[in-house]
C-alpha cells in the first residue's frame, strides 16, 4: 500500500522525468531527451514535489540541484524502472516450434477423454512437434516422480481424494458432479433422483478409470453408514457402459462423462441420491518446475484447452 494519496497519482513519466532531471541537472535538456514539452517537465515536477512534500530540486545558476531527498530517493527510482522493464521483457518464453519436447503426466481417463484430444488437436493444428505420455493415477500421487523430474504433471482429483503434499503447487481445472447411468430398457427409478435406499438396493458396475480400490461414491456411502453392491469393476468408462448394456445394472458416471459417451438411444440417467457431492479436477507439479518455461507453458495450454470448452 501506499503511505499517500497523491502517490496514487504519480506517473512512469514523472518519475522518467525525476530521473533525468537528476542526471542532467537541465530542464531543457530532459525536454529533449524525453521529447516532451518544458511546461510537462515543469508539471511532472509540481507533481513529484507536491507527492515527496519536498522542493527536490532547487534551480541555481549551475542548473537543477536535487535536495538531499532528492539524493536518497534516486537510487529506488531507479530500479523501480528498471523492474518495470524487466516486467515488460519477463523471461523468455517457450518456444515449443524450436525444439520438440515430451511431457510425462499422471492422469486418469476423465482427463483423456475430455482435455488431452483438445489438446493434441491444437498442437497438431499448429504443427508443434509435442509427444505427450500418460501414465495411469493411482490411490496415491506419485510424488517422488513428481519431484525428481520423472512426471512433468499430475491431474489428479479432488477435493481430499489423495494425500496432500505441502510442496506442490495445485491449480483446479474444473468441477463436475455425478449422475447415474443405466440402460434405457432398465428399471427406471420412479423419481428422477435415486433414493439412498434404492441406489444401495441396484446392482452397480464400478469403472476404474484410476486404480483404486474403492472411489469417491464408495467414500461417502460408508459415511451414511451404507454399501452398495459392486458386480463387476472395468478399466474404462466405456467399458463400463458395454457391462451395463441389457441389464438392469448402474453406473455412476461424471456428468460431463455420461455426456461425451452414454448416447441418448442406449441410456437413461437421473440424479444421484441427495447428498452425494461432486468433485473437481486439479493439477499439481513440483515447485522445480514452477518456473521451468516447457513445463509453465504446457500448464497454460492446459488451462486454455479447459476455458475454451467452458469447462473453467
Amino acid at each position: 500500500m501506499l503511505n499517500s494519496n497523491l502517490l496514487r497519482k504519480l506517473d512512469m513519466q514523472d518519475l522518467m522525468v525525476f530521473i533525468a532531471v537528476y542526471e542532467q541537472s537541465s530542464v531543457t535538456g530532459v525536454s529533449e531527451s524525453l521529447c516532451v514539452s518544458q511546461s510537462t517537465v515543469s508539471y511532472c515536477l509540481k507533481k513529484l514535489r507536491n507527492a515527496f512534500e519536498d522542493e527536490l530540486f532547487i534551480n541555481t545558476r549551475t542548473g537543477m540541484r536535487p535536495t538531499y531527498k532528492a539524493s536518497t530517493m534516486y537510487s529506488h527510482v531507479l530500479k523501480i524502472l528498471e523492474s518495470i522493464n524487466l516486467c515488460h521483457s519477463g523471461a523468455q518464453a517457450f518456444d515449443p516450434i524450436r525444439q520438440a519436447v515430451t511431457f510425462n503426466i499422471c492422469a486418469p481417463e476423465y482427463f483423456e477423454l475430455l482435455i488431452l484430444p483438445r489438446l493434441l488437436k491444437q498442437f497438431d493444428v499448429a504443427d508443434l512437434p509435442v509427444t505427450v505420455n500418460v501414465h495411469k493415477l493411482e490411490t496415491d500421487i506419485p510424488a517422488e516422480e513428481l519431484r525428481s523430474g520423472q512426471l512433468d504433471l499430475v491431474i489428479c482429483f479432488g477435493p481430499n481424494f489423495h494425500r496432500t503434499h505441502a510442496d506442490f503447487k495445485s491449480q483446479m481445472l474444473l468441477e463436475d458432479e455425478l449422475v447415474c447411468v443405466f440402460d434405457k430398457r432398465a428399471t427406471a427409478p420412479q423419481q428422477p433422483r435415486f433414493s439412498l435406499q434404492g441406489f444401495v438396493e441396484r446392482r452397480h458396475v464400478f469403472p476404474t478409470p484410476w486404480t483404486s480400490d474403492s472411489n469417491m461414491v464408495d467414500g461417502w456411502l460408508a459415511s451414511q453408514a451404507q454399501k452398495r453392491q459392486i458386480v463387476a469393476r472395468a478399466n474404462s468408462y466405456g467399458a463400463a457402459l458395454k457391462l451395463i448394456t441389457g441389464t438392469d445394472f448402474i453406473l455412476t458416471l461424471p456428468r460431463r462423462v455420461q455426456a461425451l459417451l452414454a448416447s441418448d438411444t442406449l441410456f437413461s440417467h437421473c440424479s444421484p441420491p441427495s447428498g452425494l457431492p461432486g468433485f473437481t479436477l486439479d493439477m499439481q507439479w513440483s515447485p522445480i518446475t514452477d518456473q521451468d518455461r516447457a513445463n509453465t507453458w504446457f500448464r497454460e495450454q492446459v488451462v486454455q484447452v479447459c476455458a475454451e470448452q467452458g469447462l473453467l
